[in-house]
């Protein structure tokens, strides 16, 4: 599966848009962490960890709502990202699905 945030310069048939949502959270623990880093500074992993899970899935999502489109390719890939609560992120993939 080819995977661009571009347009491609090639003949494709548009299938449709796709798009993968994840919501994950941090347990307590992590949450305590992280906000013992913050008054200290430098990078809190334990987010950092999330937000890299959380959009790896949601591109897993977006990846298999294409395939059964039968597509071999999306394109114009966009991420998009919320705090849905204390220690929870959304964080959303989407983009067009084309057969090439």
């Amino acid at each position: 599966m080819l995977l661009t945030t571009s347009d491609l310069h090639t003949d494709y048939q548009v299938l449709g848009l796709v798009q993968g949502s994840k919501v994950k959270a941090v347990h307590l623990g992590k949450d305590i962490l992280a906000a013992l880093r913050r008054l200290v500074g430098g990078e809190v992993t334990e987010y950092t960890k999330m937000i890299r899970d959380a959009r790896q899935a949601a591109v897993e999502e977006m990846i298999a709502e294409a395939e059964k489109l039968g597509a071999n390719a999306i394109i114009c890939i966009r991420y998009s990202t919320s705090s849905v609560g204390q220690g929870m992120a959304e964080m959303v993939a989407y983009g067009t699905a084309v057969k090439i």
